[in-house]
């Protein structure tokens, strides 16, 4: 197994990783900015809601063409938040990545990880002046890397050019339009202004980041704690339990942070524990669902089979228990939830043994 490898870039200002402040630009500067959404589940359905409020056209590649038909006929997706309704004139719907990547100025990619590389594998078209925003939460397979690390060792996609999505929020909240909280980590204050603009209303608040990668490996992260709290509430643990448990997760998560991209961070911050606590906690939690199934009892196989959504947290446990490993890292959270997923390991025995260890 192919550790994820460290980054030694965008660490020459200490001030970079500062919380950027903005203010929204009238709707008029926004509506002009050609953006698209790769992906078709239920948070690039989201996302295209987002941005249907401040952009005249949305250009939206989907899976297949049911998909593309159900949502140009019936105005909405047919799979994932089928209540959401779109003006079908605000749409641009299509199955072909180079028609939307050749049309937009900003593409955010929002498939699951495990479907990325199939996904831009088939982009041919000039991509060099074109601004990825990164809405994926998981290791891409293909390299058992970050899709920050995908997109610019696969592609030659630079930082300057990309953007993480990081929550918390919920796609099913956004589609109830309860306020949601969006943080957005660029590495060009340029960049940090479109997105700020594009993303903004009256139901998402948007701050800014430039802590590129600590935003998504901490994505990454939270996903493997959230599939663990699945597991304490299926085994029949408590609220108080929960509450050690996530506390210790949020401190594992600063470990592994600071051993793969040591920058200046505070992991208390919205992106890192909110993201955190909201993926351990709802009930929306496709991870926590995927934990709570394990720890009533049914196989992990059967668990995933038993679901309609990827839960990203399976696939991240692999690469950041060899990555943790690697690097000699204490991580008994990881590697309790590595045990139970990929070793066969039962839930209960290892949960009574993970309780010694929390505090």
């Amino acid at each position: 197994m192919r550790k994820i490898p460290v980054c030694s870039e965008l660490l020459n200002s200490t001030k970079v990783f500062l919380i950027m402040t903005k203010k929204k630009a009238p709707k008029s500067q926004t509506q002009n900015i050609p953006v698209g959404v790769v992906g078709s589940g239920s948070f690039a359905t989201a996302i295209v809601k987002m941005l249907v409020e401040n952009s005249k056209l949305v250009h939206w590649c989907v899976r297949n063409e049911y998909v593309k038909g159900a949502i140009e006929q019936r105005g909405h997706n047919p799979n994932y938040l089928t209540s959401v309704s779109f003006d079908q004139k605000n749409l641009k719907v299509t199955t072909d990545i180079n028609e939307l990547v050749s049309a937009c100025e900003v593409v955010v990619l929002a498939t699951p990880s495990i479907y990325l590389s199939d996904a831009m594998d088939k982009m041919t078209c000039d991509y060099g002046d074109k601004i990825f925003v990164s809405a994926i939460k998981g290791i891409v397979p293909k390299v058992n890397d970050v899709v920050a690390h995908y997109l610019r060792d696969e592609f030659k996609i630079g930082f300057r050019n990309q953007a993480v999505i990081a929550g918390p929020c919920h796609a099913e909240e956004v589609a109830m339009e309860r306020l949601s909280y969006l943080t957005i980590a660029v590495a060009e204050e340029e960049v940090a202004d479109k997105l700020f603009s594009l993303f903004s209303s009256d139901f998402i608040n948007v701050h800014c980041s430039r802590d590129i990668l600590g935003n998504e490996y901490s994505a990454i992260l939270k996903n493997i704690y959230a599939v663990g709290a699945g597991i304490s509430s299926g085994l029949g643990y408590g609220d108080n339990f929960t509450a050690v448990f996530v506390s210790n997760a949020v401190r594992e998560m600063e470990i592994f942070l600071e051993a793969v991209y040591e920058v200046p961070r505070d992991v208390n911050e919205s992106a890192y524990l909110g993201d955190l606590l909201v993926t351990a906690y709802s009930l929306f939690s496709r991870n926590r669902n995927l934990g709570n199934l394990i720890g009533k009892g049914y196989t992990v196989k059967s668990a995933i089979q038993s679901m309609n959504m990827i839960a990203e947290g399976y696939y991240a446990a692999d690469s950041v228990y060899h990555t943790a490993k690697s690097k000699q890292l204490k991580t008994p959270i990881v590697d309790t939830i590595y045990g139970i997923l990929y070793k066969e390991k039962n839930a209960e025995t290892e949960f009574k043994k993970l309780t010694l260890l929390l505090n």
